[in-house]
């Protein structure tokens, strides 16, 4: 889902622009230089193996009423799979049902389309011209109050950010990240995020204001060591409260479940009908 490709983007946004600030605001958090070296080695190494991985991801869309009540409820099934470092997904359900020959089809095409244009575009670099990149990102966050605490045990470092008001941004995206605040925790061995949480704190206009998200929309987003090899996402969840003309509003709570983490063949990697082995690992 483009809502957490964008939460991992803001997640490396926000963790490079803590590493920048820690020297001076915690002793105990290693300086920036060599923190910022450590990140950069290991998720170097990381995107090599990650093009290995595929994984199940499992969207829950439950539109609400005014009251909170569950007006409808949507799921959809992806698989999940990474070229040139780029997350790829492909639909195979919708409402528990497979895709018909024609669905497939359809879905086939566009999926060979994010291909080709992951494969186009350099490591760390965004795919689609709405998204934004960590180095622009760097300009509109401000970091605060580094600590550590602990998650499931293991040692995390913990940062609160919020977005540059005055900060001069181009793009949906970049205009978003002015309105979000919120913490990011990244583990302190593995020098991963564990975790994010961000909410809007105002409301944000799209499509020359005829839809807008409204304050109070957040979202999380956790991913854990996998199989003691590869961190990867595990679960998410966002609340949206939307405005659009002629509508009273629309609210939805929506939920992500990644599972069932397996390995390509070496000959089929990067293929989104490539053949998997047994499941290897889980979470």
């Amino acid at each position: 889902m483009r809502l957490f490709v964008f939460a991992m983007i803001l997640c490396s946004a926000v963790l490079i622009c803590a590493a920048q600030n820690s020297s001076t605001n915690q002793a105990s958090i290693p300086d920036a230089s060599s923190l910022m070296k450590q990140i950069e080695d290991h998720q170097r190494k990381l995107d090599q193996t990650r093009e290995n991985y595929t994984y199940r991801e499992i969207v829950v869309t439950r539109e609400l009423d005014k009251n909170g009540g569950v007006k409808k409820t949507e799921t959809e099934e992806d698989e999940v799979f990474f070229v040139n470092s780029h997350e790829i997904d492909r639909k195979v359900q919708k409402n528990g049902k497979e895709l018909s020959p024609d669905e497939q089809k359809k879905e086939l095409d566009r999926v060979m389309k994010e291909i080709n244009k992951a494969q186009k575009t350099p490591p760390g670099h965004a795919v689609d011209k709405n998204d934004v990149s960590v180095s622009r990102l760097l300009s509109i966050m401000k970091v605060s109050n580094p600590r550590r605490e602990l998650l499931d045990g293991r040692s995390t470092f913990a940062f609160d950010f919020v977005g540059d008001p005055q900060a001069q941004t181009h793009g949906v995206a970049e205009n978003a990240s002015k309105k979000l605040s919120g913490t990011i925790w990244i583990d302190e061995r593995d020098r991963e995020v564990r975790r994010l949480i961000a909410r809007f704190d105002d409301n944000f206009r799209l499509g020359f204001g005829l839809l807008s998200v409204g304050k109070g929309s957040n979202f999380l987003f956790d991913q854990k060591l996998v199989n003691n090899e590869l961190w990867l996402p595990t679960n998410g969840q966002a609340h949206l409260v939307a405005h659009a003309i002629g509508l009273i509003g629309y609210r939805a709570d929506i939920s992500v479940t990644d599972d069932q983490y397996q390995v390509f063949h070496a000959e089929a990697q990067q293929l989104p009908e490539a053949k998997l082995t047994s499941s290897s690992a889980k979470r």
